[in-house]
């Protein structure tokens, strides 16, 4: 029989200790990867729970969240959206960003840009001034604010202007504003000088070059305007403006089929134009084409039937082409939505006359002396009253208005082409 051994318990060690021989990592190698099994299927499973919940919302009329970016992506994707003429979508990430970045002056600059693009004037002072006061040393917020100013009130845009020449002397959209500001109180030579100091400084700057064109056209220099836009066009290619400044130069110096072409090549980048169906409208009509003219007219108040000014030209051609009953419904639409052009009402007055309905004719025309003093418009309205005395029963003696003074009408300003 062996000897009895006693075996010694080292009582410093755990009795359940590391076996030589029967390691522990494959157990601990097969729990980990079961685990990680298993949450990864809790993990795909609470997905499929949140997108099946997703699809229920979405299905029952809730939007899905938008994904949270950080502030710098939405401001690269809302440059590279301006750069492609999506300006609304352009100005939903330049304002995703500033919700992030609220004081960033380049965010602030850019959102700017869009706005007066969108010619949402009001709305880009005001950036202007938030641009301003987050970096007062930066030139930026007082182009903006200028820009903004120039066309509405130019005596307040040019100190602006200056101020931010006081900054940055070399920034060429300070430059830019002035050329418009400038040209906008009759400053026509300093407005030449400020345009091609623009161009020469920034000679990319498609702004620059649109600014140069307004003192060259109101100096009567509509070639070295049109090559001031053609390059403005070419610079930034799917921005809808300066085609339409280039499009009107080309009508102003009769070359009405440019100007078509041009007003069709808004269209394609924005089908929906209905400024760009109204200036084709406008185009046909200058040269004697009123039936075809109506047809680009009608879709414009088809895109956009609270557009005045496409149902007062559609008006027009309705009457020149003698179809008084559909030149008064045109017209009045054209009032009805906020439209003061004496088009609208003299016009109205005359179809009403050549309709027999001498009563409103009477006191359409009357309402016209309202809305010009222009000496041609003033002896078409007096015409029609006297052709109402001489012709309609009851208005023999009816007494015409004393003659307003004539007025001088300052020049029409270009920014609304």
């Amino acid at each position: 029989m062996p000897p009895y051994r006693k075996i010694k318990r080292n009582y410093g060690k755990p009795f359940f200790g590391r076996r030589r021989g029967l390691a522990g990592g494959p157990i601990l190698l097969v729990l980990s990867v079961t685990l990680a099994a298993v949450g990864a299927l809790l993990a795909a499973a609470l997905v499929l729970r949140v997108e099946v919940e997703l699809a229920v919302n979405e299905f029952m009329g809730t939007p899905r969240p938008t994904p949270t970016l950080p502030s710098h992506q939405y401001a690269e994707r809302g440059f590279s959206r301006y750069l492609e003429g999506d300006l609304d979508e352009a100005l939903a990430d330049f304002e995703r960003a500033l919700a992030q970045r609220p004081s960033d002056i380049a965010y602030l600059y850019e959102y700017g840009r869009v706005l007066i693009e969108l010619e949402d004037y009001e709305r880009a002072s005001a950036t202007g001034d938030r641009a301003m006061n987050a970096a007062p040393d930066n030139p930026r917020g007082y182009a903006l604010k200028a820009r903004a100013l120039m066309w509405s009130d130019p005596g307040s845009a040019i100190p602006v202007a200056v101020s931010g020449l006081e900054r940055d002397p070399a920034f060429a959209p300070l430059h830019a504003a002035l050329a418009v500001a400038y040209t906008n109180i009759g400053r026509y030579a300093e407005a030449l000088q400020r345009g091609i100091q623009a161009t020469e400084l920034d000679p990319l700057n498609a702004f620059a070059h649109r600014a140069l064109s307004i003192p060259l056209i109101y100096t009567g220099r509509s070639n070295d305007a049109i090559d001031a836009l053609e390059r403005a066009v070419a610079i930034n290619p799917n921005l809808t403006a300066p085609y339409f400044e280039l499009a009107a130069q080309y009508r102003a110096t009769d070359y009405q089929e440019m100007a078509v072409g041009i007003y069709r090549r808004i269209l394609e980048l924005e089908p929906d134009n209905a400024k760009a169906y109204l200036r084709i409208c406008q185009t046909y009509a200058e040269v004697g084409e009123f039936l075809e003219g109506t047809r680009f007219c009608d879709t414009a108040t088809e895109i956009d039937e609270t557009y005045a000014p496409a149902w007062q030209m559609l008006g027009q051609l309705q009457y020149n082409r003698r179809n008084y009953e559909s030149a008064v419904d045109s017209l009045e639409k054209c009032v009805e939505y906020g439209s003061t052009a004496v088009e609208c009402y003299y016009i109205r007055g005359l179809a009403y006359y050549f309709l027999g309905d001498c009563e409103r004719a009477w006191e359409t025309l009357l309402e016209s002396f309202r809305y010009s003093t222009a000496p041609s418009i003033v002896d078409i309205i007096n015409i029609g009253l006297g052709d109402i005395r001489n012709n309609c029963p009851g208005f023999e003696n009816a007494r015409l208005p004393t003659p307003i003074p004539p007025t001088p009408i300052p020049p029409t300003p270009i920014g609304g082409i």
